[in-house]
């Protein structure tokens, strides 16, 4: 006998936590959807206080870490540097981390982290994670286009840095000097030809990817710079570059064409008959 009311006592204390933690999940979804709701109306630091307290009550909803974290990284304003400016990236960065404990697949946190990185000018740990969301999903063509920009990025401020020391040198004129030329295809030359071949790869994947053709100028661009010693390598890449902006051109002016076609703009007004005289 007492051991059946030891088991119903069980069965009873249980039947309560069940229920209690089953009241808890649904305050922490009601916290969520209101977070949800201020994130929408773009009222950020509302949106952060509920997703916080959706955690606090369930540590296990997932959607309420990466909607806190994107809430933080919309706070986020590049290009200044207060503090509370960068409190909010570092806040946005640790949340999209602690999403990826959870999930590592979860390339909308690796692109997170990678974005804010690159907006940060912390463009080494920005390709990084760039990478890691390749290695994620490798059929995102913009993944591929990122770290192009950065290889791009980081080539052209040694580029100028060296030409800059040389007396009366243009921004166009040509390397000439052996030691200069040297120089920058020690620092540019692994670069630049990652960016080509990303990019590249940005490119099977989205044939009419007109900022991955202007980059690819670009690139193709930095690695004619260096190539003082071999004219004909040089040649052959400015040739290409060139290429590439009339490809940019064509498909920016094909995607403008289409796209006044199917939102039915109307180009030319054409005028009413006139009446018979």
């Amino acid at each position: 006998m007492k051991r059946i009311v030891r088991v119903l006592t069980a069965l009873l204390v249980l039947a309560v936590m069940l229920s209690v933690a089953g009241c808890t999940k649904l305050k922490a979804r009601d916290q969520l959807n209101k977070g949800v709701q201020s994130y929408r109306n773009q009222r950020f630091e509302e949106a952060i206080e509920h997703f916080k307290t959706a955690i606090a009550l369930d540590p296990t909803l997932l959607n309420a870490k990466l909607y806190l974290a994107t809430a933080y990284a919309n706070l986020y304003v590049p290009g200044s540097e207060t503090a509370e400016n960068l409190r909010a990236a570092n806040q946005a960065i640790d949340e999209f981390k602690d999403v990826l404990k959870d999930d590592p697949k979860s390339v909308g946190s690796v692109k997170g982290i990678a974005s804010l990185l690159f907006n940060m000018k912390k463009f080494d740990e920005a390709k990084e994670y760039y990478q890691k969301a390749i290695a994620v999903d490798p059929n995102d063509p913009e993944n591929y286009y990122s770290v192009g920009v950065i290889d791009w990025t980081q080539t052209y401020a040694p580029r100028m840095e060296i030409r800059s020391k040389i007396p009366g040198m243009k921004p166009t004129d040509s390397l000439v000097d052996k030691k200069a030329c040297a120089e920058v295809k020690a620092k540019n030359a692994e670069k630049a030809e990652e960016g080509i071949k990303v990019l590249g790869e940005a490119l099977k994947l989205r044939p009419d990817y007109d900022d991955a053709m202007a980059y690819m100028n670009l690139m193709y661009r930095e690695r004619a710079d260096y190539e003082c010693d071999d004219k004909d390598a040089r040649a052959a890449d400015l040739k290409t570059a060139d290429e590439w902006v009339d490809k940019t051109l064509l498909t920016k002016r094909q995607k403008a064409e289409k796209a006044g076609q199917t939102s039915g703009i109307v180009l030319e007004e054409k005028k009413p008959d006139e009446p018979a005289k």
